[in-house]
């Protein structure tokens, strides 16, 4: 009788372990609440192209972490609910519990790693400036930091803490909304701003004015990955679960290269 239960009891021990109510209990209070809701809350940006990007004309999400954002509620069985964030506010969203995640590139910065935890990284990008084609300052990375020029820096970024230390010349122009980096720029009120891979290709598909100046090596590489607020180390494991998947099987390449983002994956 105890052989002929076998299979049985064993093929229901595999349904419940893969099931979202297993993954629920756990000593992580976030698995606790989303199996108990049956909502994930992800915080986003929805100005960050190519990452979590909202269509001004149609309203729509895309982005590579839209897709993926979409792949980890499958998984846990659950709805999606996103929540609009930004750089400036990542950490007091998580703090507060406005999100479970932050699945919008977030570089791991020092700094953040003092108030949050991080997943292992999916993607780095370098820094690199954006002018105009018709600027005369600005030709090419070695005329950044020279006196007289303006570098812009879009608040709570990760450029807003690495370029003071690297403009020995230069003034730097910190952005804060409403104000963006391109009307500064179009303005003339700065000559070039700095920025990551991913808006870089926002400027390079949409504004035909717009000039990207790389570095002619490697000058500040940044993993990004997925941040959550600290003291629940089980949601964390969880998440790099999630990532190890979507790197073994495909699904953070074939997201890569639906938004043009091939080039920084982290294998």
């Amino acid at each position: 009788m105890l052989n002929t239960l076998r299979p049985f009891l064993l093929s229901l021990a595999l349904l419940w372990a893969a099931s979202p109510a297993a993954h629920a209990r756990t000593d992580s209070p976030t698995l606790e609440r989303i199996g108990a809701s049956k909502i994930l809350r992800v915080c986003i940006w929805p100005d960050y192209y190519g990452v979590t990007y909202r269509n001004p004309r149609s309203q729509a999400l895309g982005g590579i972490d839209i897709d993926l954002s979409t792949e980890l509620a499958r998984e846990l069985g659950v709805r999606l609910e996103h929540v609009a964030s930004s750089f400036p506010t990542l950490v007091q969203d998580l703090k507060s519990e406005r999100c479970d995640v932050a699945m919008f590139a977030i570089g791991v910065l020092p700094q953040r790693r003092q108030q949050l935890d991080f997943s292992q990284p999916y993607l780095q990008s370098d820094i690199y400036g954006v002018t105009t084609r018709s600027n005369r300052v600005v030709r090419e990375w070695a005329d950044i930091d020279k006196p007289g020029v303006v570098v812009a820096v879009q608040a709570g970024t990760v450029m807003e803490s690495v370029m003071p230390a690297a403009l020995k010349h230069a003034k730097l122009a910190v952005v804060r909304p409403p104000a963006t980096r391109e009307r500064e720029l179009e303005a003339g009120r700065v000559d070039v701003f700095m920025t990551d891979y991913p808006y870089s290709r926002r400027l390079l598909d949409n504004a035909d004015w717009a000039k990207l100046i790389a570095p002619p090596q490697p000058f500040h590489v940044l993993p990004y990955a997925y941040a959550v607020r600290q003291g629940d180390p089980a949601w964390l494991a969880r998440l790099d679960e999630f990532v190890a998947r979507i790197k073994r099987d495909g699904r953070l390449q074939a997201a890569a290269k639906r938004h043009g983002l091939s080039a920084i994956v982290v294998n």
